[in-house]
Protein backbone atom coordinates (compact mmCIF):
# COMPACT_ATOMS: atom_id res chain seq x y z
CA UNK A 1 0.00 0.00 0.00
CA UNK A 2 1.44 3.34 -1.05
CA UNK A 3 1.75 6.23 1.35
CA UNK A 4 -0.80 8.15 -0.71
CA UNK A 5 -3.39 5.39 -0.38
CA UNK A 6 -2.73 5.06 3.34
CA UNK A 7 -3.16 8.81 3.77
CA UNK A 8 -6.39 8.70 1.78
CA UNK A 9 -7.83 5.93 3.94
CA UNK A 10 -6.89 7.56 7.24
CA UNK A 11 -7.57 11.17 6.29
CA UNK A 12 -10.43 11.46 8.76
CA UNK A 13 -8.22 10.61 11.73
CA UNK A 14 -5.48 12.92 10.49
CA UNK A 15 -8.08 15.68 10.27
CA UNK A 16 -9.10 15.08 13.88
CA UNK A 17 -5.45 15.09 14.99
CA UNK A 18 -4.80 18.28 13.04
CA UNK A 19 -7.76 20.08 14.65
CA UNK A 20 -6.59 18.93 18.09
CA UNK A 21 -3.03 20.13 17.48
CA UNK A 22 -4.31 23.48 16.24
CA UNK A 23 -6.27 23.81 19.46
CA UNK A 24 -3.25 22.92 21.59
CA UNK A 25 -0.77 25.17 19.79
CA UNK A 26 -3.10 28.13 19.43
CA UNK A 27 -4.73 27.96 22.85
CA UNK A 28 -4.68 31.00 25.12
CA UNK A 29 -3.02 30.56 28.51
CA UNK A 30 -4.58 30.98 31.91
CA UNK A 31 -3.23 33.40 34.53
CA UNK A 32 -1.16 30.50 35.93
CA UNK A 33 0.36 29.74 32.54
CA UNK A 34 -1.69 26.61 31.87
CA UNK A 35 -2.97 25.65 28.43
CA UNK A 36 -6.72 26.33 28.58
CA UNK A 37 -7.58 24.06 25.64
CA UNK A 38 -5.86 21.07 27.25
CA UNK A 39 -7.43 21.64 30.64
CA UNK A 40 -9.55 18.75 31.87
CA UNK A 41 -12.54 21.00 32.45
CA UNK A 42 -12.43 22.37 28.90
CA UNK A 43 -12.23 18.90 27.31
CA UNK A 44 -15.12 17.74 29.49
CA UNK A 45 -17.13 20.73 28.32
CA UNK A 46 -16.44 19.78 24.69
CA UNK A 47 -17.71 16.25 25.30
CA UNK A 48 -20.75 17.56 27.15
CA UNK A 49 -21.59 20.05 24.40
CA UNK A 50 -21.26 17.59 21.51
CA UNK A 51 -23.29 14.85 23.21
CA UNK A 52 -26.68 16.16 22.08
CA UNK A 53 -25.58 16.57 18.48
CA UNK A 54 -23.70 13.29 18.71
CA UNK A 55 -26.77 11.31 19.76
CA UNK A 56 -28.76 12.71 16.86
CA UNK A 57 -25.86 12.14 14.45
CA UNK A 58 -25.67 8.52 15.61
CA UNK A 59 -29.23 7.84 14.50
CA UNK A 60 -28.76 9.96 11.38
CA UNK A 61 -25.83 7.80 10.23
CA UNK A 62 -27.90 4.67 9.63
CA UNK A 63 -30.61 6.72 7.92
CA UNK A 64 -28.10 8.27 5.51
CA UNK A 65 -26.40 4.91 4.88
CA UNK A 66 -29.74 3.60 3.60
CA UNK A 67 -29.80 6.51 1.16
CA UNK A 68 -32.30 8.58 3.16
CA UNK A 69 -32.24 11.79 5.18
CA UNK A 70 -34.03 12.93 8.33
CA UNK A 71 -34.69 16.66 8.58
CA UNK A 72 -37.19 16.29 11.42
CA UNK A 73 -34.83 15.28 14.25
CA UNK A 74 -34.43 18.86 15.49
CA UNK A 75 -38.19 19.34 15.81
CA UNK A 76 -38.59 15.88 17.34
CA UNK A 77 -36.03 16.83 19.97
CA UNK A 78 -37.96 20.04 20.60
CA UNK A 79 -41.30 18.33 21.14
CA UNK A 80 -39.66 15.72 23.38
CA UNK A 81 -38.00 18.49 25.42
CA UNK A 82 -41.38 20.16 25.94
CA UNK A 83 -42.98 16.87 27.01
CA UNK A 84 -40.06 16.14 29.34
CA UNK A 85 -40.12 19.57 31.00
CA UNK A 86 -43.91 19.50 31.39
CA UNK A 87 -43.90 16.05 32.97
CA UNK A 88 -41.18 17.12 35.42
CA UNK A 89 -42.69 20.42 36.52
CA UNK A 90 -46.49 20.33 36.12
CA UNK A 91 -48.58 17.85 38.15
CA UNK A 92 -51.83 16.33 36.96
CA UNK A 93 -53.16 15.71 33.48
CA UNK A 94 -51.36 18.04 31.10
CA UNK A 95 -50.86 18.10 27.32
CA UNK A 96 -47.52 16.39 27.96
CA UNK A 97 -49.26 13.54 29.76
CA UNK A 98 -51.95 13.27 27.08
CA UNK A 99 -49.29 13.01 24.39
CA UNK A 100 -46.70 10.97 26.27
CA UNK A 101 -48.45 8.28 28.27
CA UNK A 102 -50.62 6.85 25.44
CA UNK A 103 -47.54 6.93 23.20
CA UNK A 104 -45.60 4.76 25.66
CA UNK A 105 -48.51 2.31 25.84
CA UNK A 106 -48.73 2.09 22.05
CA UNK A 107 -44.96 1.68 21.65
CA UNK A 108 -44.88 -1.04 24.34
CA UNK A 109 -47.73 -2.89 22.63
CA UNK A 110 -46.10 -2.74 19.20
CA UNK A 111 -42.60 -3.56 20.42
CA UNK A 112 -43.83 -6.53 22.42
CA UNK A 113 -45.67 -7.89 19.40
CA UNK A 114 -42.86 -7.28 16.89
CA UNK A 115 -39.99 -8.52 19.08
CA UNK A 116 -41.83 -11.68 20.15
CA UNK A 117 -42.79 -12.51 16.57
CA UNK A 118 -39.21 -11.82 15.46
CA UNK A 119 -37.87 -14.25 18.08
CA UNK A 120 -40.30 -17.00 17.02
CA UNK A 121 -39.41 -16.48 13.35
CA UNK A 122 -35.68 -16.75 13.99
CA UNK A 123 -36.13 -19.84 16.16
CA UNK A 124 -38.13 -21.44 13.36
CA UNK A 125 -35.47 -20.47 10.81
CA UNK A 126 -32.65 -21.92 12.90
CA UNK A 127 -34.52 -25.22 13.32
CA UNK A 128 -35.36 -25.42 9.63
CA UNK A 129 -31.88 -24.32 8.55
CA UNK A 130 -33.48 -21.64 6.37
CA UNK A 131 -31.75 -18.60 5.01
CA UNK A 132 -32.00 -15.58 7.30
CA UNK A 133 -33.80 -13.49 4.71
CA UNK A 134 -36.51 -16.01 3.89
CA UNK A 135 -39.92 -15.63 5.49
CA UNK A 136 -41.14 -18.43 7.73
CA UNK A 137 -44.86 -18.93 8.18
CA UNK A 138 -45.84 -19.20 11.84
CA UNK A 139 -48.95 -20.82 13.22
CA UNK A 140 -51.65 -18.75 14.91
CA UNK A 141 -50.32 -19.20 18.42
CA UNK A 142 -46.72 -18.19 17.72
CA UNK A 143 -47.49 -15.73 14.95
CA UNK A 144 -50.41 -13.81 16.47
CA UNK A 145 -51.72 -14.83 19.89
CA UNK A 146 -48.47 -15.03 21.88
CA UNK A 147 -46.97 -11.81 20.43
CA UNK A 148 -50.25 -10.00 21.11
CA UNK A 149 -50.32 -11.24 24.70
CA UNK A 150 -46.72 -10.14 25.28
CA UNK A 151 -47.52 -6.73 23.80
CA UNK A 152 -50.57 -6.29 26.04
CA UNK A 153 -48.57 -7.32 29.11
CA UNK A 154 -45.83 -4.79 28.33
CA UNK A 155 -48.47 -2.13 27.70
CA UNK A 156 -50.09 -2.80 31.08
CA UNK A 157 -46.72 -2.77 32.85
CA UNK A 158 -45.81 0.58 31.33
CA UNK A 159 -49.14 2.08 32.38
CA UNK A 160 -48.75 0.58 35.87
CA UNK A 161 -45.39 2.36 36.13
CA UNK A 162 -46.44 5.71 34.66
CA UNK A 163 -49.99 6.39 35.89
CA UNK A 164 -49.04 6.82 39.59
CA UNK A 165 -46.54 9.53 38.57
CA UNK A 166 -49.10 11.78 36.89
CA UNK A 167 -50.42 13.51 40.01
CA UNK A 168 -47.18 14.11 41.96
CA UNK A 169 -45.03 14.83 38.82
CA UNK A 170 -42.74 12.46 36.94
CA UNK A 171 -39.30 11.31 38.01
CA UNK A 172 -36.09 10.67 36.08
CA UNK A 173 -36.97 7.15 34.94
CA UNK A 174 -40.43 8.28 33.88
CA UNK A 175 -39.19 10.99 31.52
CA UNK A 176 -36.41 8.72 30.25
CA UNK A 177 -39.16 6.33 29.20
CA UNK A 178 -41.75 8.77 27.86
CA UNK A 179 -39.63 11.23 25.84
CA UNK A 180 -37.70 8.59 23.83
CA UNK A 181 -40.96 6.76 23.10
CA UNK A 182 -42.49 9.97 21.72
CA UNK A 183 -39.46 10.42 19.47
CA UNK A 184 -39.57 6.77 18.41
CA UNK A 185 -43.24 7.00 17.44
CA UNK A 186 -42.72 10.08 15.27
CA UNK A 187 -39.59 8.56 13.74
CA UNK A 188 -41.40 5.33 12.91
CA UNK A 189 -44.21 7.39 11.38
CA UNK A 190 -41.60 9.06 9.16
CA UNK A 191 -40.33 5.70 7.98
CA UNK A 192 -43.82 4.27 7.46
CA UNK A 193 -44.93 7.19 5.28
CA UNK A 194 -41.71 7.02 3.24
CA UNK A 195 -42.05 3.27 2.65
CA UNK A 196 -45.82 2.95 2.26
CA UNK A 197 -46.23 6.14 0.25
CA UNK A 198 -43.03 5.62 -1.78
CA UNK A 199 -42.11 9.25 -1.16
CA UNK A 200 -38.75 10.98 -1.00
CA UNK A 201 -37.35 11.07 2.56
CA UNK A 202 -36.46 14.74 2.10
CA UNK A 203 -40.11 15.71 1.54
CA UNK A 204 -41.57 13.51 4.28
CA UNK A 205 -39.12 14.54 6.98
CA UNK A 206 -39.38 18.19 5.95
CA UNK A 207 -43.15 17.96 6.44
CA UNK A 208 -42.62 16.21 9.77
CA UNK A 209 -40.20 18.93 10.84
CA UNK A 210 -42.90 21.56 10.40
CA UNK A 211 -45.62 19.36 11.90
CA UNK A 212 -43.61 18.44 14.99
CA UNK A 213 -42.72 22.09 15.55
CA UNK A 214 -46.42 22.98 15.52
CA UNK A 215 -47.26 20.13 17.92
CA UNK A 216 -44.45 21.27 20.23
CA UNK A 217 -45.88 24.79 20.35
CA UNK A 218 -49.41 23.53 20.93
CA UNK A 219 -48.18 21.26 23.72
CA UNK A 220 -46.23 24.03 25.43
CA UNK A 221 -49.10 26.50 25.09
CA UNK A 222 -49.01 30.02 23.73
CA UNK A 223 -47.94 31.48 27.08
CA UNK A 224 -45.19 28.90 27.67
CA UNK A 225 -42.50 29.55 25.09
CA UNK A 226 -39.99 28.24 27.65
CA UNK A 227 -40.71 25.70 30.41
CA UNK A 228 -38.08 26.22 33.14
CA UNK A 229 -36.87 23.17 35.07
CA UNK A 230 -35.23 23.77 38.45
CA UNK A 231 -34.13 20.56 40.15
CA UNK A 232 -35.06 20.48 43.80
CA UNK A 233 -37.61 23.29 43.30
CA UNK A 234 -40.28 22.68 40.65
CA UNK A 235 -38.74 19.34 39.60
CA UNK A 236 -37.36 16.33 41.42
CA UNK A 237 -33.84 16.75 42.75
CA UNK A 238 -32.88 13.36 41.28
CA UNK A 239 -32.98 14.89 37.79
CA UNK A 240 -29.66 16.56 38.61
CA UNK A 241 -27.98 13.18 38.07
CA UNK A 242 -28.23 13.72 34.31
CA UNK A 243 -25.87 16.71 34.65
CA UNK A 244 -23.38 15.04 36.96
CA UNK A 245 -19.97 13.46 36.37
CA UNK A 246 -19.95 9.67 36.48
CA UNK A 247 -17.30 8.68 39.04
CA UNK A 248 -16.10 12.27 38.75
CA UNK A 249 -14.58 11.48 35.34
CA UNK A 250 -17.05 11.67 32.46
CA UNK A 251 -20.23 13.78 32.13
CA UNK A 252 -23.47 11.82 32.02
CA UNK A 253 -24.47 13.19 28.56
CA UNK A 254 -21.11 12.01 27.23
CA UNK A 255 -21.75 8.55 28.65
CA UNK A 256 -25.07 8.37 26.80
CA UNK A 257 -23.36 9.46 23.58
CA UNK A 258 -20.51 6.97 23.87
CA UNK A 259 -22.94 4.20 24.80
CA UNK A 260 -25.09 4.92 21.75
CA UNK A 261 -22.02 4.91 19.47
CA UNK A 262 -20.77 1.57 20.84
CA UNK A 263 -24.15 -0.21 20.89
CA UNK A 264 -25.48 1.02 17.55
CA UNK A 265 -22.04 0.62 15.99
CA UNK A 266 -21.96 -3.03 17.08
CA UNK A 267 -25.45 -3.55 15.67
CA UNK A 268 -24.48 -2.09 12.29
CA UNK A 269 -21.17 -3.95 12.18
CA UNK A 270 -22.00 -7.43 13.51
CA UNK A 271 -25.71 -8.13 12.95
CA UNK A 272 -27.78 -9.02 9.87
CA UNK A 273 -29.71 -5.79 10.40
CA UNK A 274 -26.51 -3.81 9.87
CA UNK A 275 -25.68 -5.74 6.71
CA UNK A 276 -29.17 -5.07 5.41
CA UNK A 277 -28.76 -1.33 6.08
CA UNK A 278 -25.61 -1.19 3.95
CA UNK A 279 -27.14 -3.41 1.27
CA UNK A 280 -30.18 -1.14 0.93
CA UNK A 281 -27.96 1.92 0.64
CA UNK A 282 -25.78 0.23 -1.96
CA UNK A 283 -28.60 -1.04 -4.18
CA UNK A 284 -32.11 -1.11 -2.75
CA UNK A 285 -33.64 -2.99 -5.70
CA UNK A 286 -31.00 -5.72 -5.48
CA UNK A 287 -31.58 -5.93 -1.74
CA UNK A 288 -35.31 -6.45 -2.30
CA UNK A 289 -34.69 -9.12 -4.92
CA UNK A 290 -32.39 -10.95 -2.52
CA UNK A 291 -35.23 -11.24 -0.02
CA UNK A 292 -34.40 -8.41 2.38
CA UNK A 293 -37.45 -6.67 3.89
CA UNK A 294 -36.13 -3.25 2.88
CA UNK A 295 -39.23 -1.40 4.05
CA UNK A 296 -39.02 -2.76 7.60
CA UNK A 297 -35.32 -2.00 7.84
CA UNK A 298 -35.84 1.59 6.71
CA UNK A 299 -38.70 2.10 9.16
CA UNK A 300 -36.46 0.76 11.93
CA UNK A 301 -33.65 3.21 11.09
CA UNK A 302 -36.01 6.20 11.22
CA UNK A 303 -37.54 4.89 14.47
CA UNK A 304 -34.10 4.62 16.09
CA UNK A 305 -33.28 8.13 14.84
CA UNK A 306 -36.39 9.46 16.59
CA UNK A 307 -35.59 7.44 19.72
CA UNK A 308 -32.13 8.96 20.02
CA UNK A 309 -33.59 12.43 19.42
CA UNK A 310 -35.87 11.79 22.42
CA UNK A 311 -32.94 10.79 24.61
CA UNK A 312 -31.06 13.89 23.44
CA UNK A 313 -34.09 15.98 24.45
CA UNK A 314 -33.99 14.71 28.04
CA UNK A 315 -30.27 15.49 28.26
CA UNK A 316 -30.93 18.93 26.76
CA UNK A 317 -33.51 19.67 29.47
CA UNK A 318 -31.08 18.52 32.15
CA UNK A 319 -28.23 20.55 30.68
CA UNK A 320 -30.03 23.83 29.98
CA UNK A 321 -32.76 23.49 32.66
CA UNK A 322 -35.57 24.18 30.23
CA UNK A 323 -37.73 22.72 27.54
CA UNK A 324 -38.89 24.83 24.61
CA UNK A 325 -40.49 24.35 21.17
CA UNK A 326 -37.43 25.62 19.30
CA UNK A 327 -34.87 23.66 21.33
CA UNK A 328 -33.57 21.74 18.32
CA UNK A 329 -33.65 24.51 15.72
CA UNK A 330 -30.91 23.86 13.17
CA UNK A 331 -29.63 20.81 15.03
CA UNK A 332 -30.47 18.51 12.13
CA UNK A 333 -28.02 20.44 9.94
CA UNK A 334 -25.24 20.10 12.51
CA UNK A 335 -25.92 16.37 12.76
CA UNK A 336 -25.90 15.89 8.98
CA UNK A 337 -22.67 17.90 8.71
CA UNK A 338 -21.01 15.77 11.41
CA UNK A 339 -22.12 12.55 9.68
CA UNK A 340 -20.84 13.68 6.28
CA UNK A 341 -17.57 14.98 7.76
CA UNK A 342 -17.23 11.50 9.26
CA UNK A 343 -17.12 9.96 5.80
CA UNK A 344 -20.71 8.76 5.34
CA UNK A 345 -21.82 9.21 1.74
CA UNK A 346 -25.08 11.07 1.13
CA UNK A 347 -25.66 8.64 -1.75
CA UNK A 348 -25.90 5.79 0.76
CA UNK A 349 -24.12 2.48 1.16
CA UNK A 350 -20.95 3.83 2.78
CA UNK A 351 -20.20 5.10 6.25
CA UNK A 352 -19.49 4.06 9.82
CA UNK A 353 -20.26 5.23 13.33
CA UNK A 354 -16.58 5.53 14.20
CA UNK A 355 -16.40 8.05 11.38
CA UNK A 356 -19.44 9.87 12.76
CA UNK A 357 -17.81 9.91 16.20
CA UNK A 358 -14.72 11.58 14.70
CA UNK A 359 -16.90 14.00 12.74
CA UNK A 360 -18.78 15.04 15.88
CA UNK A 361 -15.50 15.59 17.73
CA UNK A 362 -14.05 17.62 14.84
CA UNK A 363 -17.15 19.82 14.87
CA UNK A 364 -17.04 20.20 18.66
CA UNK A 365 -13.31 20.93 18.87
CA UNK A 366 -13.59 23.48 16.08
CA UNK A 367 -16.39 25.31 17.90
CA UNK A 368 -14.41 25.25 21.13
CA UNK A 369 -11.27 26.67 19.47
CA UNK A 370 -13.24 29.53 17.93
CA UNK A 371 -14.93 30.30 21.25
CA UNK A 372 -11.63 30.30 23.16
CA UNK A 373 -10.35 32.94 20.75
CA UNK A 374 -13.56 35.00 21.08
CA UNK A 375 -14.28 34.82 17.36
CA UNK A 376 -17.47 36.63 16.37
CA UNK A 377 -20.38 34.18 16.27
CA UNK A 378 -21.31 35.18 12.72
CA UNK A 379 -17.73 34.67 11.55
CA UNK A 380 -17.77 31.29 13.28
CA UNK A 381 -20.64 30.21 11.04
CA UNK A 382 -18.73 31.33 7.94
CA UNK A 383 -15.59 29.44 9.00
CA UNK A 384 -17.58 26.31 9.87
CA UNK A 385 -19.27 26.36 6.48
CA UNK A 386 -15.95 26.66 4.67
CA UNK A 387 -14.41 23.85 6.71
CA UNK A 388 -17.42 21.59 6.09
CA UNK A 389 -17.12 22.12 2.33
CA UNK A 390 -13.37 21.45 2.39
CA UNK A 391 -13.74 18.35 4.55
CA UNK A 392 -16.52 16.87 2.44
CA UNK A 393 -14.50 17.56 -0.71
CA UNK A 394 -11.64 15.54 0.73
CA UNK A 395 -14.00 12.77 1.87
CA UNK A 396 -15.80 12.40 -1.44
CA UNK A 397 -12.66 12.64 -3.63
CA UNK A 398 -9.52 10.72 -2.73
CA UNK A 399 -6.11 12.37 -2.56
CA UNK A 400 -5.08 11.05 -5.98
CA UNK A 401 -8.08 12.65 -7.66
CA UNK A 402 -7.34 15.98 -6.00
CA UNK A 403 -3.67 15.92 -7.03
CA UNK A 404 -4.56 14.93 -10.58
CA UNK A 405 -7.10 17.72 -10.83
CA UNK A 406 -4.53 20.23 -9.60
CA UNK A 407 -1.93 18.69 -11.97
CA UNK A 408 0.49 18.08 -9.12
CA UNK A 409 3.24 15.41 -9.25
CA UNK A 410 2.08 11.93 -8.20
CA UNK A 411 -1.55 12.69 -8.82
CA UNK A 412 -1.97 11.34 -12.34
CA UNK A 413 -0.88 7.76 -11.58
CA UNK A 414 -2.98 7.62 -8.44
CA UNK A 415 -5.93 8.92 -10.43
CA UNK A 416 -5.50 6.14 -13.00
CA UNK A 417 -5.22 3.49 -10.28
CA UNK A 418 -8.40 4.75 -8.65
CA UNK A 419 -10.28 4.76 -11.95
CA UNK A 420 -9.10 1.23 -12.73
CA UNK A 421 -10.17 0.04 -9.29
CA UNK A 422 -13.60 1.58 -9.69
CA UNK A 423 -14.28 0.33 -13.24
CA UNK A 424 -15.23 -3.30 -12.42
CA UNK A 425 -17.72 -2.27 -9.77
CA UNK A 426 -19.37 0.10 -12.23
CA UNK A 427 -19.64 -2.54 -14.94
CA UNK A 428 -20.87 -5.33 -12.66
CA UNK A 429 -23.07 -4.07 -9.81
CA UNK A 430 -22.93 -6.30 -6.77
CA UNK A 431 -24.86 -6.54 -3.53
CA UNK A 432 -22.84 -5.53 -0.49
CA UNK A 433 -24.05 -7.43 2.58
CA UNK A 434 -20.90 -6.88 4.57
CA UNK A 435 -21.22 -3.19 5.37
CA UNK A 436 -18.37 -0.73 5.19
CA UNK A 437 -15.03 -2.52 5.14
CA UNK A 438 -12.89 0.55 5.25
Amino acid sequence: MTALKLLSRTKLYWGLIAIFLIGVLGSPMSSKGNNIFLSYGNLLDVLRQVSTTGLIATGMTAVIVTGGIDLSVGSLMAICSVVCAMLLTVPGVTPGVVLGVPTVALVALCLGFVVTRFIFQNLAKSRAGADLVREIRLDGIRGLITPAVVGVVLCCLSLWFLLPQIEPKFGVLGVLLVAPCVGLLFGALNGFIIVAGRLQPFIVTLAMMVTALGIARLTAGQNNAVLPVYTGSNATADFEILRSLVFGIIPMPGLFFLGAIVIYGAVLRFTPFGRYVYAIGGNEEAARLSGIAAGRVKIATYAVSGLLAGIAAVLYVAQYRQGKPDAGAGLELDAIAAVVIGGTSLMGGRGSLIGTFCGVLIFGLLSNILQLHNINSNLQLVLKGMIIIGTVLVQERNAGDLLAYLRLPGGQSAHKETAAAKRPSQETPSLNLGGNKK
